[in-house]
């Protein structure tokens, strides 16, 4: 009768016990090979932990150890965060990934985007496609470690999370479901906080969109960080938020933050539950 438990030889018992040891829960193929001292032997190790559920493949020479806590049955790593995390470093996973995570939207996407600071290709990794977003040095921050299923996860915090949605709409889902992830964050967050990151930001239509999407879900900033926030935006400049081009029934001009919003205000707020449909077109 066939059996899915997963074995282990001597050199195999090696590596896993080696790196278990070192609380190491992402390896190389480098440090294998300088473990064993071989290089044909750690390559037939690696295939041999792969196949049998002690490795999983991330990219670039890079495997997550499944450690013997993972039970005697070789089931793979279901945790598709910590897979996608694991796959660079430095790294965090951002945007649309991060705000599902912190409760900010109900959708679950079905890629992980993870913010590095040199280009990757998209890949896929057990299954789930991973995005990786190559970013400024500047909007490198904001991340702490979070435990996922026993997994250690950079992540955006609420408020960089709310930031980076707003910096790049594209990688939270669009329009609609940005204004749906900043309603519901701006009920949980802290505002000193998320000023102070727009601000780190140094992206004047971040700040124009920040202004009028508080605004236009009901959770305005207080005056005094509303007030700084427009201050910091030069009253000569003016940003496009929505489709590039303007459709009949689109919000327009909006003064207060000099800020041309190309979408209606309905389909906007289409995802607000409390102030659906309310004013108009």
């Amino acid at each position: 009768m066939e059996t899915n438990l997963r074995t282990l030889g001597p050199h195999e018992t090696k590596v896993i016990l080696s790196f278990r040891e070192q609380g190491r829960e992402v390896v190389h193929a480098a440090d294998i090979i300088g473990l064993l001292g071989s290089e044909p032997t750690a390559r037939k190790v690696i295939r041999n932990l792969i196949r049998k559920g002690w490795l999983t493949r991330l990219v670039g020479g890079r495997y997550m150890l499944l450690p013997p806590e993972h039970g005697p049955e070789n089931l793979g790593e279901n945790n598709p965060i910590a897979l996608a995390a694991a796959a660079a470093e430095p790294s965090y996973v951002g945007w649309w990934s991060a705000a599902s995570f912190h409760g900010f939207t109900t959708q679950k996407p079905m890629t992980v985007t993870v913010a590095t600071q040199r280009q990757m290709p998209t890949r896929t990794i057990e299954g789930t496609e991973v995005q990786f977003i190559k970013i400024a040095a500047r909007k490198f921050s904001g991340f702490k470690t979070y435990t996922i299923y026993g997994r250690t996860v950079a992540i955006t915090d609420p408020e960089k999370t709310v930031i980076d949605c707003i910096d790049r709409p594209d990688l939270a889902g669009g329009p609609a479901e940005l204004t749906r992830i900043v309603y519901t964050a701006m009920g949980e967050i802290d505002y000193d906080k998320l000023v102070t990151a727009a601000m780190a930001m140094k992206s004047t239509a971040l700040l124009q969109r920040i202004g009028f999407l508080t605004d236009l879900v009901g959770r305005k900033l207080p005056d005094e960080l509303r007030e700084q926030v427009r201050n910091a935006i030069p009253k000569s400049t003016r940003s496009i938020f929505g489709r590039r081009e303007r459709r009949e029934g689109d919000i327009g001009y909006v003064a207060d933050w000099g800020l041309f919003v190309y979408a209606r205000r309905n389909d906007l707020l289409a995802e607000v539950p409390r102030i659906k449909g309310a004013g108009g077109e």
